[in-house]
């Protein structure tokens, strides 16, 4: 299984990006317990976990900032 691409993240809406990355948070969560009980099968879905979060909390960040940077600061 390839790791997924950013492309496949920044077609995310907002709400469909929140869901995503709470549950790649609760697959992780899930992901580490399976290791702490020794039930792990296949080591390599946190690589692919992670790699997944990180790339989905940079989009959401790029969006936060480009937000930030269109909206006009008012200067007191």
């Amino acid at each position: 299984m390839p790791l997924p691409k950013i492309s496949e993240a920044r077609e995310l809406s907002d709400e469909q990006l929140a869901a995503e990355i709470a549950a790649t948070k609760k697959q992780l969560f899930q992901l580490r317990l399976q290791k702490a009980t020794r039930q792990l099968e296949k080591p390599h879905q946190f690589r692919h976990a992670r790699h997944r979060l990180a790339q989905l909390l940079t989009v959401e960040g790029e969006r936060k900032r480009a937000a930030a940077s269109q909206t006009p600061k008012e200067e007191n």
